[in-house]
């Protein structure tokens, strides 16, 4: 059974967060610890329900509540399916603000994982020598790029881990590449804090790797009228969760995450999803130009257009590219995507904005476009030429 937890290199008795004569709030710690063992305090002296902050990524964040029973329904189907055991090693690198990182800690107290807790940071495995045993962790994106970047000998303590979950914000191409390099498996996670965290995983590296996802244990998943994905299970409480992300379903309940039915952009009366957008463009990025510009981060967004109604655009952070790239590109597009699904403009942003999170906000970075550039007088381009 679990006697400790060791934050940011320091241990802490669950005896001493127990004791009433301990006043986490005038420890002398920066805020984000204190919150940290107040959770803990709570969780351990069996608090009832807690009240969360949806990351935002989809829409304005709003609180939810959710129930100690559904928090460890959630970590028990995990330890299931990902095979964790009493004793094993965790690493908690996620905020524990939000569902992920809180549910990391609600795994360790329900399964009896030895915890290590650490700050959100870009490279959690910078301050750990290349001897440090870990069985299991969850990261972002981000993290484990920044990880095979910054730290290439520390992937030993990755290939060492029984699991390692990785969500909250898509996986590129070149990142997912990267990850066939490691041997523990990693799995991308489905869900959200409606959820209670993930209610699907999908295996990304090794002979098992698959472009669906795979329920937990007990997790009844459909389809609505809009072909939106339905979600229903013990830690949704028996209720069904309408989703807005467009799925396609198989016979075994596995699925494959097609885009948000809110991230559709009818142009010209065309239906045209953005993800499929922003995966082509990031594909043809790669290589563009012996992939000089591959790694810029970008949104597919619409603008208003007084022929189409709506302009598929693209919104790239960086140092603009010249014309000649941007007409390149459309021309590279050509071969992958429709004539309305390539970006008729290109805009760029010093930096896109994001979320609490650390996820792009779509709807930010369009705010600080000028909504009437699709609609300018401006020589028409090929594409303009090929849509009229």
């Amino acid at each position: 059974m679990m006697k400790s937890i060791t934050l940011n290199h320091r241990t802490y008795s669950l005896e001493w967060l127990l004791d009433p004569a301990t006043e986490i709030a005038r420890q002398s710690l920066p805020p984000y610890e204190k919150d940290v063992l107040r959770f803990c305090r709570q969780w351990l002296a069996g608090k009832e329900t807690f009240t969360l902050t949806t990351s935002g990524s989809t829409g304005r964040p709003k609180l939810i509540t959710l129930t100690r029973a559904q928090m460890a329904t959630s970590a028990r189907s995990t330890g299931q399916a990902l095979g964790l055991q009493s004793g094993d090693r965790a690493l908690v690198c996620l905020s524990t603000q939000y569902i992920a990182g809180m549910m990391m800690l609600v795994r360790g107290f329900v399964l009896g994982l030895v915890l290590t807790i650490v700050d959100p940071t870009g490279n959690p495995l910078r301050e750990f020598p290349a001897s440090t045993r870990f069985d299991f962790s969850a990261f972002v994106p981000l993290q484990l790029q920044q990880i095979l970047i910054e730290s290439p000998r520390k992937q030993i303590v990755l290939n060492r881990m029984k699991a390692i979950l990785i969500g909250g914000a898509p996986i590129s191409l070149a990142l997912k590449k990267q990850l066939q390099a490691i041997s523990a498996p990693i799995y991308h996670t489905y869900g959200m804090t409606e959820t209670v965290t993930h209610i699907a995983l999908k295996r990304l590296n090794g002979p098992h790797a698959s472009e669906y996802f795979t329920p937990l244990p007990g997790v009844e998943v459909g389809l609505d009228n809009r072909s939106c994905l339905t979600i229903k299970a013990e830690v949704t409480r028996g209720k069904t969760v309408y989703t807005n992300d467009l799925a396609e379903l198989r016979p075994d309940g596995s699925f494959k995450w097609l885009g948000r039915v809110d991230n559709v952009i009818n142009s010209g009366g065309v239906k045209v999803q953005v993800e499929k957008v922003e995966a082509a463009l990031e594909d043809v990025l790669r290589t563009f130009h012996h992939g000089r510009l591959a790694g810029r981060r970008f949104v597919i967004g619409p603008l208003p257009h007084h022929q189409l109604g709506q302009a598929v655009v693209a919104i790239i952070e960086g140092n603009p590219f010249s014309p000649d790239e941007q007409v390149e590109l459309q021309l590279k597009l050509e071969k992958i995507l429709t004539k309305y699904e390539i970006p008729r403009t290109f805009h760029f942003l010093p930096a896109l904005p994001e979320t609490p999170t650390g996820k792009i906000d779509r709807i930010a970075c369009l705010k600080e476009i000028d909504p009437t550039s699709c609609d300018e007088i401006r020589p028409k381009t090929r594409i303009d030429k090929k849509i009229d």
